[in-house]
């Protein structure tokens, strides 16, 4: 028997299953799985087929299709198919132009508790990564108090997120002075692991939310939002719900910052630009 005889159909997605996981993938989500994903979901949803018990990529979708899998494994689908790329001071201008700017004008027009939302937070990153911007403009310019709500649609990076704890190389972005008063060393230093000091810790509320949601559930109205490299997983009408659930989520004179790979030309929102992928809520 040759080796390509030896594997059944069975071990990859068949074209009509394919096709019945990117349309609930894309309906749940707003994720594309185009076909040239085909090999990636496949290799993702192996980790399904082992925890499920399931041994073919058929028993997989008949489970979730035919047999109403889909109530208690939806969320571990959506769990492995979500891409969870994030770094400390991704895109440092946003940071700059949020220190310099953003936060100087919320405490000059009176603002006592600055509430901000990142709204695809991944494994925390990017909301510790405010965290440290705002606590060192309390600290050192008198600024005002703060709160970060930090969502993602995936409970296992969200898991990650609240534990605060990272690969050491992934603090080499913070600043040497940042670190010192933010990042916590292993006391093993063979770990190679640091965690989030609990002060800031403490100033970030994690919660699932997918963003595909009619509405956001996310309390008063927010002076910045930061949705970064996520609208690039859209498509535009996706895009446009997306954008117009976050504005109408954002206070008048908020702060919008989408990623330096994304735009909203031509979307009717109810922003101006005010630096390279910063927008200001009219």
């Amino acid at each position: 028997m040759s080796i390509a005889a030896s594997f059944s159909h069975s071990d990859s997605l068949s074209s009509r299953n394919f096709k019945r996981l990117s349309a609930y993938i894309f309906d749940y989500s707003g994720i594309k799985m185009p076909p040239t994903k085909v090999t990636m979901l496949e290799g993702r949803l192996r980790r399904r087929l082992r925890a499920t018990g399931l041994s073919t990529f058929d028993d997989y979708c008949n489970y979730l299709f035919d047999r109403d899998g889909l109530a208690r494994e939806s969320i571990y689908l959506i769990d492995v198919v979500t891409t969870n790329k994030t770094d400390f001071f991704r895109e440092p201008n946003h940071f700059d132009y949020m220190r310099d700017v953003a936060l100087p004008t919320l405490q000059d027009r009176g603002v006592r508790r600055i509430r901000t939302w990142s709204s695809a937070c991944s494994i925390g990153a990017e909301p510790y990564t405010m965290a440290m911007v705002l606590e060192d403009f309390r600290k050192e310019a008198g600024g005002p108090d703060y709160s970060i709500l930090a969502t993602d649609l995936s409970t296992e990076v969200l898991e990650k997120a609240r534990r605060g704890i990272f690969p050491a190389e992934m603090i080499d972005p913070v600043p040497k002075e940042m670190s010192r008063r933010f990042v916590m060393q292993a006391r093993d230093s063979a770990r190679r692991v640091v965690r989030i000091a609990p002060q800031l810790r403490a100033k970030v509320g994690f919660m699932r939310l997918n963003l595909m949601d009619a509405t956001y559930g996310v309390g008063e109205p927010m002076h910045m939002i930061f949705c970064r490299n996520v609208l690039i997983y859209f498509d535009k009408k996706t895009q446009l719900h997306v954008l117009t659930r976050l504005c109408e989520s954002l206070k008048p004179g908020g702060y919008l910052f989408i990623g330096h790979s994304e735009s909203i030309t031509a979307m009717n929102l109810p922003v101006r630009q005010l630096a390279n992928t910063v927008f200001i809520k009219e």
